[in-house]
């Protein structure tokens, strides 16, 4: 910005005049003030760039969750309100960083995937577990009232992040197949435990001694013997977890069109969108990754 200072001068009439003269910048950033004698601080950083050709994977979990879904009267062993809320906050996630080609989420966890080309914060690690965090909270505490219309937020929510590479597509199904198993894993125990607390009348000491040493198929006996349930009617958003993919989908709209003859007439018109959609599917075979090959890229790159 510049300031014109006034200078006098004296015509050969004897009256004085002004002229303005650019005098001095203010709020300028010159060279010599970026290059300040404490600049060398910047070599305490860390070079966090992830390696090229590699999936992104930023994965957050709740912290101390257990204690917020008591305090919060979470229903169990699962409460659909909160499931969609983590649904919710993760569509917010994809739809901020477009190079995040899928995410998956159970219980209090969602992991996401940015594609192996993606250059999102020059590839820094600490830049992008940090924005898919902050964004992942805000919107968790933004969309709060949609999903818990009764239920007060009674203090902020925590998550924390890690970053993981992946270099194969193999690597990453594997990575996304065993955090399904341990999604089915965890359902099948709650589902049998909160049983036996709820509707047998066990304390949850008891119902863990109960549970102790048992496999899948006892957990899955005690369910159809004792309480009439066969897991596997269970919801499949419970068992399986969601998943959430970009795809394009035509969208029909009414426009205002003007015709050749200057008359104005309502028309629809259809374009393609590209939006997050949710799936609660198998990943760990192969028809899902049949049915969508444009999520992994190809390992020859």
């Amino acid at each position: 910005m510049i300031i014109p200072m006034l200078i006098s001068t004296a015509s050969r009439f004897g009256v004085s005049c002004c002229s303005l003269t650019p005098s001095v910048r203010l709020f300028s950033r010159s060279s010599n003030m970026a290059k300040s004698k404490f600049e060398y601080v910047r070599n305490f950083e860390t070079d966090d760039t992830c390696l090229r050709n590699c999936y992104i994977v930023v994965r957050l979990d709740g912290r101390n969750f257990h204690k917020f879904a008591e305090q919060h009267k979470f229903a169990k062993p699962n409460d659909d309100r909160a499931l969609g809320l983590m649904t919710r906050s993760a569509r917010s996630v994809m739809e901020e960083l477009e190079d995040i080609v899928v995410a998956y989420g159970q219980s209090d966890e969602f992991s996401f995937v940015f594609n192996r080309s993606s250059t999102w914060f020059k590839r820094r690690a600490s830049k992008l577990m940090t924005h898919v965090a902050s964004q992942f909270s805000s919107s968790y505490v933004f969309y709060w009232k949609e999903f818990f219309e009764n239920q007060p937020l009674l203090y902020p929510p925590g998550f924390d992040g890690r970053v993981v590479l992946y270099p194969s597509n193999r690597n990453l199904r594997d990575y996304l197949s065993w955090r399904q198993a341990d999604c089915h894993i965890n359902n099948l125990y709650n589902t049998v435990f909160w049983m036996l607390v709820q509707r047998k009348g066990l304390s949850t000491t008891q119902a863990e001694d109960r549970l102790k040493g048992t496999l899948a198929g006892d957990k899955n006996e005690i369910l159809f013997t004792e309480f009439g349930i066969n897991y596997n009617n269970e919801s499949a958003v419970h068992k399986k977890g969601t998943t959430l993919i970009w795809e394009k989908r035509d969208e029909t709209v009414i426009k205002r069109t003007k015709l050749p003859n200057g008359e104005e007439k309502d028309m629809p018109v259809t374009r393609s969108r590209r939006r997050v959609e949710a799936y609660h599917c198998d990943l760990i075979g192969e028809q899902f990754w049949e049915e969508h090959p444009d999520i992994l890229e190809d390992d020859n790159c």
